[in-house]
């Protein structure tokens, strides 16, 4: 059964391991969460924990969210997540925290990529672009985006539009190192999104 935590993405490094092989890291301040509910099976339909991470002020709640976490006992947290068929024994009010992690572990983390606006279909969709001569009226334009006889736009059409801030997953990525002092995981490879975003570190299920 699973083990998660959530945690701020704070920037690559590097380290060298006891046999001097260099492994590039993403350190990410993981908690301390706070236990907001716990789902069970006889109330819920299915098991789970939700997670509460990053403290925030309580002006900006409304009254149904600020009794959320009254009812837990704990303080209003930013970001929640709920992690199903949690393996620790937990309860409302706990915190956890990185002890749960050892170096060694493989997990799963999910975040958001970073945003990159409006963009064409150039850099969106790496189309070709026309020619770059005197005279041309085709240098970065979309071109034909479908039939005559259909007189629509078919969906899934390959179009300008926002780009970034998708879902990712990255899986099977191994802890190097835990700083239970500094709250710190120490992961092997690159995390998505930019510095300060939020990650859903989660172990693999076996």
């Amino acid at each position: 059964m699973p083990k998660g935590i959530l945690g701020k993405k704070i920037g690559m490094t590097q380290i060298f391991k006891d046999d001097g092989t260099l492994v590039p890291v993403t350190v990410v301040e993981a908690g301390p969460c706070a236990v907001v509910q716990k789902r069970t099976e006889e109330k819920d339909g299915y098991e789970a924990v939700q997670l509460g991470y990053e403290d925030i002020d309580e002006n900006k709640l409304n009254k149904p969210e600020l009794g959320h976490f009254k009812s837990a006992g704990v303080k209003p947290k930013k970001h929640l997540k709920e992690f199903r068929n949690y393996s620790e024994d937990v309860s409302e009010g706990d915190e956890v925290t990185v002890d749960l992690f050892e170096a060694g572990e493989k997990v799963n983390v999910k975040g958001l990529t970073k945003g990159q606006g409006f963009q064409g279909n150039v850099k969106r969709w790496n189309h070709g672009t026309g020619p770059k001569t005197h005279g041309s009226h085709f240098h970065r334009a979309p071109g034909s985006i479908g039939a005559v006889d259909a007189a629509r736009v078919f969906k899934g059409q390959k179009l300008p539009g926002r780009m970034g801030r998708d879902k990712v997953t990255i899986e099977k990525l191994e802890i190097v190192d835990v700083d239970q002092e500094k709250n710190a995981l120490l992961i092997k490879g690159a995390l998505p999104g930019p510095k300060k975003n939020i990650l859903t570190i989660e172990t693999i299920e076996e």
